[in-house]
């Protein structure tokens, strides 16, 4: 029978050979070949960004899509961008990641009894998959998660996308489901017997960091419940 580690990894291999979404290989594939100016003798990755982290995590951190800029250059989710600095910071201040910086796929980074992963697995233009990009990516975020369950206690929702995205996931993954909608907020929390967590998190992006709307102790005590949650504490 073949072991969870390397199920992912074939799952991961999976992912960033993927073609389904014309739109979005077009978008991801035009940002690798004109680049930003300050990568312009970078290689972009250009693919579907994988998940990455621990196989056997307890806790899950799920993310709306890759950065143009970000994933999509480096081909590590969260990886090389300014959305990147706030989150891995704040894992590491949490114990959760052994660095506080997260700049290539070969930085040395390493998370601990923590995996990320987002909905859509490839670069949006304007950061905005389609309903129908979203949905023909679930099948990955669904195959990950079941990957995982055994070790699985909290899932941390960066953003509305992503809340809205685990409910389709749990469904398929545990079998169950609220018996009400459960809207988004920071710090809103769902539990419910025989599946992990989930809590909402406001998302790491700029324009809400650089607002203030998500400060580092918001995202702290984020961090501190999650541990909670998966009986890390």
């Amino acid at each position: 029978m073949e072991d969870a580690c390397d199920a992912l990894d074939r799952l991961d291999a999976e992912i960033a050979e993927c073609r389904r979404c014309p739109r979005l290989v077009a978008w991801r594939e035009e940002v690798a070949a004109t680049k930003r100016a300050a990568f312009r003798d970078e290689e972009y990755w250009g693919r579907p960004v994988p998940g990455f982290g621990s196989h056997r995590a307890p806790i899950a951190i799920l993310g709306l899509a890759p950065a143009a800029h970000g994933g999509n250059r480096t081909g590590r989710i969260f990886t090389g961008d300014r959305s990147g600095d706030v989150l891995f910071a704040a894992l590491h201040r949490a114990g959760l990641a052994n660095q506080p910086t997260s700049t290539s796929r070969d930085d040395g980074l390493t998370l601990i009894s923590t995996r990320i992963f987002s909905a859509v697995r490839c670069a949006p233009p304007d950061n905005k998959p389609t309903p129908l990009e979203r949905d023909t990516c679930a099948p990955f975020l669904h195959r990950e998660m079941r990957e995982i369950a055994p070790d699985l206690r909290v899932v941390v929702a960066l953003g509305a996308f992503a809340w809205a995205a685990f409910w389709p996931a749990i469904r398929a993954v545990y079998g169950v489901a609220p018996a009400r909608k459960v809207p988004f907020g920071h710090g809103a929390l769902w539990r419910t017997d025989g599946a992990p967590a989930l809590l909402g998190c406001y998302h790491v992006s700029q324009q809400n960091t650089f607002t203030g709307r998500l400060t580092p102790g918001m995202l702290d005590e984020i961090l501190a419940r999650a541990k909670q949650l998966a009986g890390l504490t």
